[in-house]
């Protein structure tokens, strides 16, 4: 099979239907083997009766519903796990994606070798106080933190080789970094394609001002865990060291000074402030040591992600 598009939704019963016909029409267009994966997070509406219609006339329609709402990011994963496409394109169900898109993100994969390619909406019809803005600062900031040159990291529409689908894992809100976790997981051929962005023509936008606060806390989970998931002791040792390295030398100063008898060593406060170094120190030592017996006793410490391999 050539492409599959995955589609999280949530409430979108009224767009499904012109969503699956503009797919269909390109699809068949241009001669493509394919499957479409709908995700139902948790919807209150309709959406999964449109599914069942859907796959009912249509048997490449596939869908999956959730008994609640867990967000897009666990709604990618599960399409991520069912795709059987040699590449893989997400898309949002609110018809702003468009799949006369997808041809060329499909070519882009296969012909020049991508392992990723991020959608990037240069014009956007999105509420520029509450979207744009807030969008354009959080990119600049993904963007110095991981060293990925993209200008849309959270926008919906992206192609994957299908390896890259199956190498990741996604949750919480870690969908806007699915370009760092790719990274991370060693596919480092990220491109991007700008694409069409058009204006939502039924329903309400899903997502509130608390995805930007949600996001940077991801982001920041995700850049240590790149760096210090399997050697924690690596970061908490070296920053436990260095305060009871300093504690320590504060607590000797204020020994010497005392013996000298210039200061009364319990009236100090820089007797206090060296013993909560020290405490400090002692405490991130110990947490490091702790993540260490948990990464050797986890499951996964000694799965890695093999490209190649040769033998007899």
């Amino acid at each position: 099979m050539q492409i599959t598009i995955i589609v999280p939704l949530f409430n979108e019963e009224e767009s499904l239907p012109h969503l699956a016909e503009w797919i269909d029409r390109v699809m068949e267009e241009h001669h493509f083997d394919y499957e479409v994966v709908m995700v139902d997070d948790g919807s209150k509406d309709r959406s999964w009766q449109v599914i069942e219609q859907l796959h009912a006339k249509n048997p490449r329609y596939k869908g999956v519903k959730f008994r609640r709402n867990y967000g897009k990011s666990a709604a990618l994963n599960v399409g991520f796990a069912r795709a059987e496409g040699d590449v893989v394109v997400t898309m949002d169900a609110d018809l702003q994606d468009s799949p006369d898109e997808v041809p060329e993100l499909y070519r882009m994969i296969k012909d020049q070798g991508f392992d990723l390619v991020s959608g990037w909406k240069k014009k956007r019809y999105d509420s520029k106080l509450a979207k744009n803005i807030p969008s354009k600062f959080f990119n600049w900031t993904t963007r110095k933190m991981s060293g990925i040159k993209l200008h849309d990291f959270n926008c919906g529409l992206k192609a994957y080789r299908r390896d890259v689908v199956k190498s990741i894992e996604v949750y919480g809100e870690m969908h806007r970094y699915i370009p760092v976790i790719a990274k991370w997981a060693g596919f480092a051929n990220i491109g991007e394609k700008v694409v069409q962005h058009r204006k939502r023509e039924f329903g309400v936008t899903k997502f509130g001002l608390d995805r930007f606060v949600n996001g940077y806390l991801d982001l920041m989970s995700i850049m240590f865990m790149s760096k210090f998931g399997k050697q924690p002791m690596h970061f908490f040792g070296l920053v436990g060291s260095a305060n009871f390295l300093l504690g320590f030398v504060a607590f000797v100063v204020v020994c010497v000074m005392r013996i000298c008898g210039s200061i009364s060593l319990t009236n100090s406060v820089w007797f206090y402030v060296s013993m909560l170094f020290i405490l400090m120190g002692m405490m991130l030592f110990l947490a490091g040591f702790i993540g260490e017996l948990v990464c050797r006793n986890s499951t996964t410490r000694n799965q890695y992600l093999i490209e190649k391999e040769v033998a007899q």
